[in-house]
């Protein structure tokens, strides 16, 4: 009987899973800068629309919980192979979408399969070698994150120019594209896991239940992701009142400054072990905090919204690196399900920040949606301190 050999990561599958992470993720934010033409298009509120990204959220969300931890227990290349056909069904749905009400079961879908990204990041890192497990960690990150932006500038492009349906049709080409990249290129990974669904989603549960690194990681996560969703959902709304007056590509735009993120999730992978994880947490925190009191001081100029666009991503993506890092060092045989636990937190949160973001906007404008995310980023610091002696000790 032949042994299996686990593969080895080339520069080669690292890129392609980089690249594969930017694309997919994208999916589920090329709805934000479209929300604006999406609510004429259906004659509906600001409040209304936003639910499209909030469900695009929750079914990430749910997509985390049901699909990622089966990367534990099924061959991956087999799983992502027919996830990404899911992908393409649902942009393509979208962009057929003949109502609000479809379009809403559409972004739900679109985000419950489009996790793939969660299953690459912890593949990266069980391929890599422990001693690169941060800089990989990092580097497909950073495919990621440039995904998330590139998406707002793409979608408020094409969506300005041709309608904000042409983007999810495009978008669903664009997968089935590089499905065929996947089919050719990606080695199959079998899983170390021999036991059934229910005790793999159970042991889901015990990690939950039982890790305090994960738990605070989680809490924080999902606290600071909401603060930023805050932000990204009520920045088309703010830009199209004067004195901006601007339309969906002057929204999308803006992802190119935030792209300085990615390139920062690769410099906390290199830098991560030379401060202290508590100390290097807390100066992060405090830096996205800061990028609110210029959003409150300067958020009705293009040079205050841009600088602090530039703050507020490049604090998001490397706590975001700093989280991931430090929980796939616990359980390196189970890291989807330790994925599942963390990434599941991160998007209720993005999904709550998305809805008060929405609420805040209908009833107080610029200056309470600015109130809002403040205030969560404020409770990620508090949540981060009250627990930083057990978080330390977790890690040790």
């Amino acid at each position: 009987m032949k042994t299996y050999e686990k593969p080895r990561l080339t520069p080669t599958l690292l890129w392609l899973m980089t690249v594969a992470s930017g694309l997919i993720v994208a999916n589920n934010y090329y709805n934000q800068p479209l929300l604006g033409l999406i609510a004429r298009d259906f004659g509906v509120t600001a409040q209304a629309v936003s639910r499209i990204a909030m469900l695009t959220q929750i079914g990430y969300a749910a997509g985390l919980l049901v699909i990622v931890p089966l990367g534990d227990l099924l061959p991956r290349k087999r799983l992502i192979v027919a996830d990404f056909v899911l992908i393409a069904a649902s942009s393509a749905g979208m962009a057929l979408s003949n109502s609000l009400y479809m379009a809403y079961a559409f972004s739900f879908l679109i985000g419950f399969t489009s996790v793939i990204p969660q299953i690459f990041v912890p593949m990266a890192a069980g391929l890599a070698e422990p001693k690169n497990r941060t800089k990989t960690i990092g580097f497909v990150m950073s495919g990621l994150l440039l995904g998330i932006l590139g998406s707002r500038i793409f979608s408020g492009f094409i969506g300005n120019l041709m309608g904000w349906r042409s983007v999810f049709l495009i978008a669903a080409g664009m997968v089935l594209v590089l499905l065929l990249l996947i089919i050719r290129k990606l080695p199959e990974v079998l899983p170390e896991y021999k036991g059934t669904y229910g005790k793999l989603m159970g042991s889901v549960i015990r990690f939950a239940r039982t890790e305090p690194a994960l738990q605070i990681a989680a809490l924080r996560g999902a606290l600071l992701f909401a603060s930023f969703s805050t932000f990204w959902t009520a920045l088309v709304f703010h830009l199209s009142k004067p004195p901006f007056n601007a339309g969906s590509s002057i929204a999308g735009a803006f992802g190119l400054a935030g792209m300085l993120g990615a390139l920062m999730a690769v410099y906390v992978g290199k830098t991560a072990g030379k401060i202290p994880y508590s100390r290097l947490m807390i100066g992060l925190i405090l830096v996205f905090l800061a990028a609110w009191g210029v959003f409150l001081v300067g958020g009705t100029t293009y040079m205050g919204l841009i600088a602090g666009v530039v703050v507020l991503d490049v604090a998001m993506q490397a706590i975001h690196v700093m989280n991931q890092s430090s929980i796939f060092s616990l359980h390196p045989e189970a890291n989807n399900r330790i994925n599942t636990v963390y990434m599941t937190s991160y998007f209720i949160g993005g999904a709550a920040g998305t809805y008060v973001s929405g609420v805040a906007w209908q009833n107080w404008g610029w200056h309470g949606v600015v109130l809002t995310g403040a205030g969560l980023a404020l409770l990620a610091m508090i949540a981060h301190w009250s627990k930083r002696g057990i978080y330390n000790k977790a890690l040790a």
